[in-house]
């Protein structure tokens, strides 16, 4: 427990004294965001702020990891895992696609970066080779991911091959590096939500660990590899959010950029795979979800019919244009993923319950 709240509160120290650092860096150099020309007016005063901040959240939640594991270097059975190194490795490659993707918009002085195919590819590369690497590594017999589809455990009769799980497992992390990068459109909005599901994944993996088959065969205990380390890095990356949100609240004084949002998607979608939830992700991450639903209603509707579903997406857009103020969209929309997350912890604790016979 103690090597938990050290990741969590190195991650928290860490963002919240850098942030500020970065702020001037980045504004000497005059890397400010470019706003959109058809989105809400009020967006436009926010041109010029910071971006790239996720680049911050990645370092905080990298060094928050390493620090828990030299404050108690030299235990038995205590050191760095191919699972947590995998998740930080994902984190990481999907932070580099996005810094890249800031730094052209800032560059070329467009509201685009990257474009589509260009993106993809580097998610391509990432997701594959974490996917690749994720299913080889055998600790006793389990790897950190399986090639079973899982809910709250592998469900059997969903049994992948090789090939088919690298395949799911790319569009899964895509899918969410997208959904965050897409819900990453108000101050703060994107990193409390990711606060909050990384705070689950804590939840989940702890009791994953303190229930793993691999330390006692009981009823109700979880195959899965690593899992103490899983919620170190869970730990680092919720202290990061926090340490980020201080500065990054309405009105946002720097934004994560794709650097961030991206990092955090793939993370998120790391741990589901890792921890054998991820369908549970899609209870979990319910804002998200309905962020990407709401663009691909949109679009889909729209090139049906030529009209719109939304005044505009991404859903909190729409909210922004039928007169809700900006930070009572984010509110809102944080208190909807913290329902969205109490139920789905909620899930989890039932099908334990289920097993145990209670």
């Amino acid at each position: 427990m103690r090597s938990i709240l050290i990741a969590a509160a190195v991650g928290l120290i860490v963002s919240i004294l850098l942030t500020p650092l970065a702020i001037r860096a980045f504004r000497r150099q005059g890397l400010g965001q470019e706003i959109r020309d058809d989105g809400p007016e009020s967006h436009l005063s926010k041109k010029g702020t910071p971006t790239m901040g996720g680049t911050v959240i990645v370092g905080a939640t990298v060094v928050g990891y390493v620090v828990a594991h030299l404050v108690f270097v030299g235990q038995t059975g205590w050191g760095f895992t191919a699972t947590g190194l995998l998740l930080l490795f994902l984190m990481v490659g999907m932070g580099t696609v996005g810094f890249l993707d800031d730094y052209l918009k800032i560059r070329h002085r467009r509201s685009l970066g990257l474009n589509k195919t260009a993106k993809l590819v580097g998610q391509l590369v990432v997701g594959v080779t974490f996917a690749v690497l994720a299913i080889n590594f055998p600790n006793d017999g389990i790897t950190p991911a399986s090639t079973v589809v899982s809910y709250v455990r592998d469900i059997a009769p969903l049994a992948l091959g090789p090939i088919a799980f690298v395949i799911l497992a790319y569009l899964f992390i895509a899918g969410f590096s997208n959904a965050v990068n897409l819900t990453d459109g108000l101050d703060g909005l994107a990193a409390g939500s990711s606060a909050m599901v990384l705070a689950s994944y804590i939840v989940i993996s702890f009791w994953q660990f303190t229930h793993d088959c691999a330390n006692e065969l009981i009823t109700g205990c979880y195959t899965v590899r690593d899992p103490l380390d899983v919620t170190l890095v869970a730990a680092a990356g919720m202290g990061a959010c926090l340490g980020f949100l201080w500065w990054n609240t309405s009105p946002a004084r720097i934004f994560m950029g794709d650097t961030g949002s991206l990092a955090l998607g793939g993370l998120i979608a790391g741990l589901a795979i890792v921890t054998r939830t991820e369908l549970l992700l899609v209870v979990l991450g319910g804002l998200f979800v309905a962020v990407t639903l709401s663009v691909v209603i949109q679009v889909a509707f729209f090139r049906a019919t030529r009209r719109r579903v939304f005044r505009m997406a991404p859903l909190h857009h729409h909210f922004e244009l039928a007169g809700w103020t900006e930070n009572t969209v984010i509110v809102r929309f944080w208190l909807v993923t913290g329902m969205a997350v109490a139920f789905g912890l909620g899930l989890f604790y039932a099908d334990w319950l289920n097993f145990v016979g209670l």
